[in-house]
């Protein structure tokens, strides 16, 4: 059973840049599918980004050009870069990883279904 743990959360001013981590317990290598979900105060929660063997990279429409999405394998880790971040990106941001995934994993009418895997989450927040 592999743990993910985030960090990099904080308070930032609108305008600013955070970059979340995921580190993953395992070998990263062997995962084709991690996302970044954010869920705020009353809010369902949200896929923001994610990268699989065969859907490749996506954003949401609303971070789109402001938010990127990374691995890097050797430090088994996801990240997720944020920039001019605004009081609407406020939200408790969680890693998600599919263990089950493939190279060839099947999307139908989505890009990503979210794994077993969950991190604690890290709190965004963004003041104006």
């Amino acid at each position: 059973q592999g743990q993910l743990v985030e960090s990099g959360g904080g308070l930032v001013q609108a305008g600013g840049s955070l970059r979340l981590s995921c580190l993953f317990s395992g070998n990263l290598s062997r995962i084709h599918a991690m996302a970044w979900y954010r869920q705020a105060p009353g809010k369902q929660r949200e896929l923001v980004a994610s990268i699989t063997a065969t859907t490749g990279i996506n954003y949401v429409d609303s971070v789109k050009g402001r938010f990127t999405i990374s691995r890097d394998d050797a430090k088994n880790t996801l990240y997720l870069q944020m920039n001019s971040l605004k009081p609407e990106d406020t939200a408790v941001y969680y890693c998600n990883a599919d263990p089950t995934s493939t190279r060839g994993t099947i999307y139908r009418g989505s890009y990503y279904y979210p794994g077993d895997y969950w991190g604690q989450g890290t709190q965004v927040t963004v003041s104006s």
